[in-house]
């Protein structure tokens, strides 16, 4: 594609951002409809996000991501939320609509297209245990529990942390806390078991966020880790006949999510998701 003075901005900021393979999928989704814009990845310093926010209106981005640590703080700097940024309490996707800076979070979104997609479920008839309860658990439960899951229960280290989601979350489901290393029980009844922690991600792949006994053949177990593609946790859950999904489609979907917010056309979903293999073949890094 040329680029000129009328091609239309796009991108990611973060601290750092050089691992990041979004660039490579958004612009070849834009190459591939034709759409005349492009997309970068800009490491902005916590102390100048005002500063890069308000350089991104004036050079008129259609928008942009935000990635860690931004996702909390970018909230001050926006003049609408939608009402999953509310709820989740953190965005990481923006547009300019007008002279408005608008954000999104399509995490919890884009785990659910994920999840449903690859294994074709009735979630209201699921029974939930959801391993962690930090930001990526907040937007997994938020989409959950307003998709009709009837009841999570959170196993985590620190009980004040999940007893704080679930107090949050109960506005929407019933909401079960429980000690991590008493999660047995509430796994030996579930239908779907989420890891939303970062245990068994490079480079402590052997790791395991539970005792892998635990697992059982009519679970399906979910984990958000995408690198490795397939977890110590999926490993284990595989070989006891438990169906699996790893965090690769989450990834693709909640982009694909920002840029049809941004751009108004359905994104190519299977195209991206094979040049985010591709990068991450290539590279051995993390997204």
């Amino acid at each position: 594609m040329q680029i000129t003075s009328k091609t239309g901005a796009l991108g990611l900021i973060g601290h750092p951002v050089a691992h990041s393979k979004s660039p490579d999928m958004m612009n070849r989704a834009c190459e591939y409809l034709g759409l005349p814009f492009v997309y970068l990845a800009y490491d902005v310093d916590p102390a100048q996000l005002e500063q890069a926010v308000a350089g991104m209106k004036a050079l008129k981005f259609r928008g942009f991501n935000v990635t860690i640590p931004h996702k909390v703080t970018i909230m001050n700097y926006l003049d609408e939320l939608d009402d999953s940024a509310k709820e989740i309490g953190a965005v990481n996707t923006v547009v300019q609509n007008g002279e408005k800076w608008v954000g999104h979070n399509t995490d919890g979104v884009g785990y659910l297209r994920s999840l449903t997609e690859e294994i074709p479920i009735e979630l209201s008839e699921q029974k939930v245990v959801m391993l962690g309860a930090g930001g990526a658990a907040r937007a997994v439960g938020y989409a959950l529990a307003t998709a009709g899951v009837k009841r999570i229960t959170i196993a985590n280290r620190t009980k004040q942390k999940a007893e704080k989601l679930a107090h949050h979350l109960s506005k929407w489901t019933e909401i079960q806390v429980v000690d991590l290393a008493a999660a047995d029980q509430e796994i030996a009844k579930a239908t779907l078991l989420i890891n939303t922690t970062s245990v068994g991600m490079e480079p402590k792949i052997t790791e395991t966020p539970i005792p892998t006994d635990w697992l059982h053949e009519n679970l399906i177990v979910s984990d958000l880790i995408y690198h490795p593609k397939e977890t110590a946790l999926l490993c284990a859950a595989k070989k006891c006949g438990a169906r699996v999904h790893n965090g690769m489609g989450m990834l693709v979907h909640q982009a694909a999510i920002a840029f049809e917010i941004w751009l108004g056309k359905k994104a190519p979903i299977q195209l991206m998701r094979e040049v985010l293999e591709s990068s991450l073949a290539a590279s051995g890094k993390r997204v």
